[in-house]
């Protein structure tokens, strides 16, 4: 029965299940990236973002409004009191436990009443209502309480803001997302142009030394990146192109050239060869038999090459670290951009998350435009 037509075998099943697999590895990490942009940096030190729909307690530093504002303590039958709540205008959050020591922040429960110095004594209720009292007029800042406190779901935009536009600590993402397009662009179209030439050359055209040809350029496939830095790196300064555009472009080029021409050789040689032949009898030169005939049939690989070298150019950050230096910043791209928002210290993850999926937006609406060009161009000449 294994062997009738049309019923589907072990394997079969097996495929499906990994590739739905590899679909949720993918899917979740992005999910988890969409959600976090829009949580605050409490929200996440939290927990996951798998909990972002649920209350979450964390330990709150809080402080009482300073005594010295206009109109915050009263004197009532001879005490000053100070009086407010201890969350921001519009939080809806409760205490479980409080206390004024970071030692001891369960120190107290909603109701009590804790002793401060001199005499003063401070009342917090589990919305975060306070009494702060003194036998003496209170000056300074306002007292400190430490908590934990449930707080509901909070999801903002400021992250957002903060990422595009810039806020106290960053110089926002914008010019990077610009300066990002205008190295990926021009990285992704050069070389389609010149390995698309080289490849139909090495397809179609003889001439001695073709087969050596093509097995240097199998040969490029295998040179590690790091390897060639350094030295591209020196003979750029050297023609006084380093430290710029032109050099960035010129070194995605030419590390996405060996793969361009292998790729697009590959497929030109299985295009028919009646084809060809006939342009030729009828007297189609090879430029415009690359321009009339191979260009066109070739797309869905020309596609897939693009979709490939689009996402490598745009995701680097090691090339851009070496051939596009600049103090200023105003050639920063958005991988190295996202690195300065994180500061020395690795911090701020509510920023890194929303730089994160700012940065992968562009890329997702590329490759899902243009999947079918992507899944044609690879599985073209598998069937003859």
């Amino acid at each position: 029965m294994s062997n009738i037509a049309g019923s589907k075998s072990s394997l079969q099943w097996v495929v499906h299940i990994s590739v739905a697999l590899l679909v949720m590895l993918w899917l979740f990490p992005t999910l988890g990236l969409f959600v976090s942009s829009f949580r605050t940096a409490d929200q996440i030190s939290t927990g996951g973002w798998w909990t972002s729909l649920f209350p979450a307690e964390q330990n709150l530093t809080l402080r009482s409004t300073d005594p010295d504002d206009e109109g915050a303590q009263t004197l009532i039958d001879g005490v000053y009191v100070v009086e407010g709540n201890l969350f921001k205008a519009g939080v809806d959050a409760t205490i479980s436990v409080w206390g004024t020591s970071s030692r001891a922040i369960d120190t107290y429960v909603p109701g009590d009443t804790a002793e401060l110095k001199d005499g003063e004594t401070i009342t917090v209720q589990i919305n975060g209502d306070y009494v702060w009292t003194g036998t003496t007029e209170m000056t300074g800042r306002g007292q400190r309480v430490f908590a934990t406190s449930t707080t509901p779901p909070e999801f903002t935009f400021k992250n957002y803001k903060t990422v595009l536009f810039g806020g106290d600590s960053t110089d926002g993402m914008t010019k990077a997302f610009f300066n990002t397009l205008t190295v990926t662009i021009p990285a992704t179209i050069i070389p389609i142009v010149i390995a698309a030439f080289a490849a139909y050359a090495l397809a179609w055209m003889d001439f001695p030394g073709r087969a050596l040809l093509v097995a240097f350029v199998v040969a490029l496939l295998v040179v590690p990146l790091q390897l060639a830095l350094i030295p591209l790196l020196r003979l750029h300064l050297g023609i006084g192109i380093g430290k710029g555009y032109l050099g960035v472009w010129l070194a995605h080029t030419g590390f996405g050239m060996p793969l361009a021409i292998y790729l697009l050789r590959n497929y030109m040689v299985g295009l028919p060869r009646d084809i060809i032949e006939n342009a030729k009898v009828d007297g189609a030169t090879d430029f415009q038999i690359f321009t009339k005939i191979i260009l066109p049939l070739s797309f869905p690989a020309l596609a897939s090459f693009a979709i490939f070298q689009f996402l490598w150019t745009w995701n680097d950050l090691l090339v851009a670290k070496v051939f596009l230096i600049d103090a200023t910043g105003q050639t920063t791209v958005m991988t190295n951009q996202i690195v300065e928002l994180l500061g020395t210290r690795g911090g701020n993850w509510e920023i890194l998350s929303t730089a994160a999926f700012v940065s992968i937006s562009v890329p997702l609406v590329v490759f899902f435009s243009m999947q079918k060009y992507l899944v044609r161009g690879l599985l073209a000449g598998s069937v003859k």
